[in-house]
């Protein structure tokens, strides 16, 4: 008998929320979950347009109306409620400064929500000293990832559009929640598809034991075997005793960008393979072991109904590579895009399994011993090539804040700019485990290494590690 809560169908969470929950109890704050993000234009702003368009994409989106409780036992299950039109909050910053308008809207990030029968996005719109204006998003984690947060804020946009000015088509109707979280839940109820899943993670997990890579060479890794006494010890302490984080921004531009993408189109790989071959490169430069292990994040939105849901659908998973010095650059990125899209395949598998499976499989001294220092996400998804063109030259911007809290030692996400299309290197890292110069200096060497591989497809490893 399926329960109810206040009148609505309650349903367990998926595995993408549960692993959210998994690393919570680790962070002194449930800010950690937060994520703040602000998407302004350039022009004058009807409010009350604004208002109603803000109220009818909650409306059109179920994952936005998500909620929380508990049951006795104290397991978290989740409900959707009715919507009903809510008063929005204005914010004017035209009195301060951007640094100032900025600071309150990071101080409003790092604000956690309480879980339980509450709503759990909040919205403001915002008049900014730029010339700007727009809206303030915080949502939680456990409810949208990057992706559904800029489907809804690009609904949003185009509803105010088409309501004030004429020619602007009304936007397609976004995809159920809870259809898609239906199909979750049969997949996680010992599917045929989640055998085949468990299957092929654990056969990749039995391949071997893989070795820590850290940013500034093998000093964690050598530390660890000193405290364990184990000279064969192949995890390390990544993460420091404290949470404390901080966001440091790298910006490329726009024509180094394009020689990128460019070379993306030519070979047929996304700038995700890309990028990974450049990170693993470095580390094996940084450590000089061939094998290499990297946290990715995947997205799971391959189909429209995915696309358009809402809700939260990361799962990660470590990319491991074993490549020869002798390997060539172009056969590394083809060798990632491979492994990429295998793991596409088989991305519904739960990331919590996959970690317990691999900790029994390769005992470890003491809990927080790791492999992987970096995590990486790329966000390919722009507001741009979604539809937002037909609005003429209204520029507009995004901007994330960072919520002051992070669970692993360093996260890079890098994503494009809407001003120029180049590209923002996002990385979020504890304070004390990782410093902005050690983050600079693999900033500096991560682009040359991209660059050089991608003018030179055909050097190998070992002469692109020698030239940059």
């Amino acid at each position: 008998m399926m329960k109810t809560r206040k009148g609505y169908k309650v349903y367990p969470l998926t595995v993408a929320q549960k692993f959210h929950l998994f690393y919570l109890p680790y962070c002194p704050t449930a800010a950690v979950l937060n994520i703040g993000t602000s998407l302004t234009i350039e022009v004058e702003i009807d409010w009350d347009v604004l208002k109603q368009a803000i109220n009818k994409a909650y409306e059109r989106c179920e994952g936005m109306r998500i909620r929380f409780a508990r049951d006795k036992e104290g397991n978290c299950y989740q409900y959707v409620v009715k919507h009903e039109d809510q008063d929005i909050e204005f914010v004017d910053f035209t009195d301060k400064t951007m640094e100032e308008a900025e600071e309150i809207m990071k101080e409003w990030t790092r604000v956690p929500f309480k879980l339980e029968d509450t709503q759990l996005t909040r919205i403001v719109m915002i008049r900014m000293p730029d010339g700007f204006s727009g809206v303030y998003f915080l949502g939680h984690h456990m409810i949208v990832d990057a992706q559904s947060l800029i489907a809804f804020l690009k609904d949003i946009i185009e509803l105010y559009c088409n309501a004030k000015y004429e020619g602007v088509p009304y936007p397609k109707d976004m995809c159920s929640y809870i259809e898609q979280l239906q199909k979750d839940l049969a997949y996680e109820a010992g599917s045929k598809a989640q055998l085949r899943d468990i299957e092929y993670f654990q056969k990749e997990i039995e391949k071997g034991e893989p070795i820590f890579s850290g940013i500034t060479g093998r000093g964690r890794l050598e530390a660890a075997r000193e405290m364990f006494h184990n000279p064969e010890l192949r995890t390390a302490f990544s993460a420091s005793d404290d949470t404390k984080s901080t966001l440091d921004i790298f910006h490329l531009e726009e024509e180094p960008t394009r020689r990128l993408m460019n070379f993306c189109e030519q070979y047929h790989v996304s700038l995700a393979c890309l990028l990974l071959m450049g990170l693993r490169t470095y580390l094996q430069k940084m450590n000089g072991f061939e094998d290499v292990s990297i946290n990715n994040a995947i997205a799971r939105r391959a189909t429209l109904k995915e696309k358009k849901s809402g809700g939260t659908r990361i799962h990660s998973f470590p990319i491991r590579t074993i490549f020869p010095e002798d390997m060539k650059f172009i056969d590394g990125v083809y060798a990632i895009r491979d492994k990429q899209n295998e793991y596409f395949r088989h991305a519904n598998y739960n990331p919590t399994s996959y970690f317990a499976y691999r900790s029994k499989m390769y005992p470890q001294p003491q809990a927080g011993l790791t492999y992987e220092q970096i995590s990486l996400t790329y966000q390919p998804m722009t507001l741009k090539e979604k539809g937002l063109d037909q609005l003429g030259d209204i520029r507009y911007k995004t901007k994330w804040y960072p919520n002051g809290s992070c669970a692993q030692a360093m996260y890079l996400t890098v994503m494009h700019r809407p001003e120029d299309n180049g590209l923002d290197f996002n990385f979020e890292h504890q304070i004390k485990a990782v410093s902005r110069d050690e983050l600079e200096y693999l900033y500096y060497y991560l682009c040359k290494i991209m660059f050089k591989g991608a003018e030179n497809p055909d050097l190998t490893i070992g002469e692109i590690i020698k030239l940059v």
